[in-house]
């Protein structure tokens, strides 16, 4: 099941392009001779994104994007379960014996420079929710870079609970890091 987060445009930046438009998009009377040569100038007005449900999977992960570097705070461990927690737990002890960092402080960006206007303006999330488990796919543009990260959540204890990050773009995933 998809959850409308996304119309048609955006997800074509999310999941690849659309089948071609049957319809010519020229709105000229019967009467008229067809535009042949000129293509579609006008772009489809993108419909209202659906907004997001409370405890729903981009609940969960929404305040991840409004508040950049959240993910490494202490206080979200709650929002968390195996195998992100264990390693968000592994990254606080090593930060906190003063042996350096081992997570990159940007991870819900895909490690990409901070450009907030940038990720507002071009932010797009889409979830999948298949019994306990669940999907939310993030997709975002900086500098002409696209980025896309895909969020696993697990239900507990009837909340949603992020049990891994994962970037499509750059190839890593948060289970993956050795923090030791």
């Amino acid at each position: 099941m998809l959850a409308a987060g996304l119309n048609g445009a955006c997800a074509q930046g999310l999941f690849g392009s659309p089948p071609p438009n049957a319809s010519s998009g020229d709105n000229a009377p019967a009467d008229s001779p067809p535009a042949a040569t000129a293509p579609e100038s006008k772009p489809a007005e993108p419909a209202p994104v659906a907004p997001v449900l409370p405890g729903s999977p981009t609940a969960v992960v929404k305040p991840f994007y409004e508040h950049l570097g959240l993910e490494l705070d202490p206080a979200q461990r709650k929002n968390f379960v195996d195998p992100a927690k264990t390693v968000l737990d592994k990254s606080d002890a090593l930060r906190a014996s003063g042996q350096g960092e081992c997570l990159d402080p940007n991870m819900a960006l895909d490690n990409a420079d901070y450009d907030k206007l940038a990720i507002d303006k071009s932010l797009r999330t889409i979830e999948a929710v298949n019994g306990d488990q669940a999907k939310v796919v993030v997709a975002f543009v900086v500098e002409g870079h696209q980025h896309r990260l895909e969020w696993k959540l697990r239900k507990v204890g009837g909340d949603w609970k992020i049990s891994d990050l994962l970037s499509v773009t750059g190839e890593w995933a948060l289970s993956q890091y050795q923090c030791e």
